[in-house]
């Protein structure tokens, strides 16, 4: 899986190199809120070729990693809205943010139209592997022994509200750690210095398989179809937790409609290609590219879904 990962970067940047030889138009910028090598930036980049055929332009991914993607979406936000700037989010940056910062620097839906979304995917709740037990309430019964001892490596706001609405209801005491994305956390889990997260299975997969790390569950009412092996967590008596991590597209408020357009078609059709709709559903991603209609209807309900969750688990804010 990690030679996948790589290969689809790699062919990302190469269609990009081929194209940027012979354009001449300025260059498509599609700002990501992560480190490369996770869940957003890989998702991305096996959809560049398309968006470059699309538009006839050099698309260049900019990925500008911080706690929570607040950064990046910032820049996004107060960008010129003429078709040259476009922003990956995810249920973090454009939904848990909204309640979760006392005073964020953007608007998720006054700020951006929301273009499609590309995938959807429950989240693990991922441990390293010198964690005792297999299920969430050996997890559980380890962590009431040493309260706030075990540290958690937080990849960003949807795994934050994730985790604190879990040890909230299974009213257990964490440490959060922050880190610049998913693939940092995912590093800080596989060497020690975290002892859990919420990942996606796409950044949990091959370190699941070789035993360098565990999973104690599923935060979807699904498994998983790369891990079909973990049980969710409402199959182990969690009940009523249904928290699934999505990426999508968006660009600042008031981008030309036609901009928009080209890249939603583009996205939605290359998802249904065996290319790269396939490979999303290899990665343990469930495939979407909705209308933008569509897409910023998720948001707005998501915004309400993840400010009652916030309020009703007591979470603080930042």
């Amino acid at each position: 899986m990690h030679a996948l990962y790589v290969l689809a970067a790699a062919l990302a940047f190469d269609c990009s190199d081929a194209f940027a030889q012979g354009a001449s138009a300025r260059p498509i910028r599609v700002l990501v809120a992560s480190a490369p090598g996770g869940p957003s930036d890989i998702q991305i980049r096996l959809l560049v070729p398309a968006l470059t055929a699309a538009f006839g332009q050099t698309i260049i991914v900019d990925n500008r990693p911080s706690n929570n993607g607040v950064v990046a979406t910032e820049l996004a936000a107060k960008s010129p809205p003429d078709g040259h700037t476009f922003a990956v989010g995810n249920s973090g940056t454009h939904a848990v943010n909204a309640t979760l910062y006392a005073k964020l620097p953007y608007d998720p839906v006054r700020d951006f139209v929301a273009v499609t979304e590309f995938s959807t995917t429950g989240m693990v709740v991922a441990a390293n592997a010198r964690l005792p037990g297999t299920s969430i309430h050996d997890l559980v019964s380890h962590a009431k022994k040493q309260p706030g001892r075990l540290n958690v490596a937080i990849p960003g706001a949807t795994g934050e509200l994730a985790g604190d609405a879990l040890w909230a209801q299974l009213q257990v005491k964490m440490t959060n750690i922050h880190y610049k994305g998913s693939a940092p956390s995912e590093l800080a889990l596989v060497s020690g210095e975290a002892d859990l997260s919420m990942l996606t299975p796409l950044a949990t997969l091959a370190h699941i398989q070789s035993g360098k790390l565990k999973a104690y569950g599923i935060t979807s009412t699904q498994r998983s179809p790369v891990l079909p092996d973990v049980p969710t967590l409402a199959e182990q008596g969690v009940t009523g937790f249904d928290i699934q991590f999505w990426n999508g597209l968006f660009a600042p408020a008031k981008t030309p409609a036609a901009s928009v357009r080209t890249a939603q078609r583009a996205i939605a059709q290359a998802l249904q290609t065996p290319e790269t709709g396939d490979r999303f559903r290899q990665l343990g991603l469930q495939v979407v590219g909705n209308t933008p209609e569509e897409f910023a209807a998720i948001v707005k309900r998501d915004v309400e879904k993840f400010r009652r969750i916030i309020i009703e688990s007591g979470i603080p804010r930042l």
